[in-house]
């Protein structure tokens, strides 16, 4: 048989089996990136001469306490807040002249992106129950890999080109680095821009703080454009009760923005590594149109590791 055929036959079947098991090497590249974003917090644990088993399972009852307490608390209030800020929306975009035109249209896509926002939360908690196979088989994966971690940097380090520089073991502990340091960099400039524009809507009394104070936080993630997306429901909402309310809503997360350009993202980001805007929002679509909502929460992480990856090849080049 020609050789050109049998590797063409090995490559179909390749992808075949690449294609049977794609579901499975997405749950492992999930552990991988958790595993490399986790190992920061495990080797400052080690620093307090606990061992590394005992370090990762304190940084797991850490995460789980946090995200439970997080949960319980938030979810009842936001439920009743989020059914009234659904019943307000209408006649705020009734007020709004530019959008009276398509008052319908725009009602109905509301209404179909946040009416389903309380049932969304309960709906994450019951997914997290009911897929506790797939969740404990990424919480195995993840540990094990980050006991190996060591015998995964031997390994790099015996690679070729690696041995006289320790090119692979360098580059992966920066990796971690700089996941680590955005992943729970990120996570404080979002609890800190929810809090902030949370307490400010309480001020000006605006209805409906709770929800529309998340959605600034989780819009955090989107650089500029996040922001200033967050800020049109609450906008929307003070328009139904007074314009100069309205206009206050808008200084509000003025405000919360420039404190988060000059003061947050300064302290809190100084150690992680930039992102270029255009790049990340790009990557998120990317992330998106390819994988859905997971897809866009992993796009900014994969970005930084291909990144890192090219950055520490081309200067060894």
């Amino acid at each position: 048989m020609d050789k050109q055929l049998i590797k063409i036959i090995l490559y179909v079947i390749a992808a075949y089996v690449l294609y049977r098991i794609a579901d499975i090497l997405f749950l492992f590249y999930i552990s991988l990136l958790l595993a490399l974003a986790l190992n920061p917090v495990v080797t400052r644990l080690q620093s307090f001469h606990l061992p590394r088993g005992l370090a990762i399972m304190i940084a797991y009852l850490v995460l789980f306490v946090s995200l439970g307490l997080l949960i319980a608390v938030i979810t009842p209030p936001l439920i009743v807040q989020t059914r009234h800020l659904i019943n307000i929306l209408p006649s705020a975009i009734s007020k709004t002249e530019l959008l009276v035109n398509y008052q319908q249209e725009i009602t109905k896509e509301i209404f179909s992106k946040i009416s389903f926002l309380p049932q969304a939360v309960l709906g994450l908690v019951v997914g997290l129950f009911s897929n506790l196979i797939t969740i404990f088989t990424t919480l195995v994966l993840t540990f094990y890999l980050l006991m190996q971690r060591q015998s995964f940097a031997k390994i790099l380090d015996s690679m070729p080109f690696s041995r006289s520089h320790h090119l692979y073991p360098q580059m992966l502990g920066k990796i971690e680095n700089r996941l680590g340091n955005w992943f729970f960099g990120e996570l404080a400039l979002m609890f800190c821009v929810g809090t902030l524009t949370f307490v400010g809507l309480k001020i000006l009394g605006l209805p409906s703080a709770l929800p529309l104070a998340i959605i600034a936080g989780l819009l955090e993630i989107v650089p500029n454009i996040g922001p200033t997306l967050s800020a049109v429901p609450s906008v929307l909402v003070a328009l139904t009760i007074h314009p100069v309310l309205a206009l206050s809503t808008a200084a509000l997360y003025f405000i919360v923005q420039f404190l988060e350009n000059n003061f947050l993202v300064p302290k809190i980001m100084q150690k992680a590594v930039g992102i270029n805007p255009v790049l990340s929002i790009l990557g998120l679509l990317i992330g998106f149109r390819l994988g859905g909502p997971l897809g866009a929460v992993l796009a900014i992480p994969t970005f930084i590791t291909f990144e890192t990856v090219f950055q520490e090849l081309t200067k060894k080049v």
